[in-house]
């Protein structure tokens, strides 16, 4: 019994985070998101900042978010995996994103020793 619970709890996981993207209408779309336990300096044009770093799967490379997620505070030292949904913004200011990212729901949060 033990071993099946374990097995589904994997499978679970495992199909989560494989999930890229799925698109719920024209201009918004749920995505899970890795987030590193570090941040790095980055430049966003009009100075530097510290941006988290993200990727869609495991196996991708990290990139820079530029972004914020409403609903999520984050923590360094902590891994996260999110889903989130993103709405393209029709009319961005000229200075901020084209693209609005809204936490759906914290799946994991696991604290590294080592960055």
């Amino acid at each position: 019994m033990k071993s099946s619970l374990k097995f589904l709890s994997a499978a679970v996981f495992f199909i989560s985070s494989v999930q890229c993207s799925v698109q719920t209408s024209d201009n918004t779309s749920i995505k899970t998101l890795f987030v590193s336990a570090e941040q790095k300096d980055c430049s966003n044009g009009a100075g530097t900042q510290k941006c988290m770093l993200v990727r869609e799967k495991p196996t991708d490379q990290w990139t820079y978010f530029y972004n914020q997620i409403d609903g999520f505070t984050y923590q360094p030292g902590y891994d996260y995996v999110l889903t989130v949904s993103t709405t393209k913004i029709a009319n961005p200011p000229a200075d901020a994103s084209s693209i609005k990212y809204t936490l759906i729901k914290q799946i994991s949060k696991n604290k590294r020793e080592q960055f």
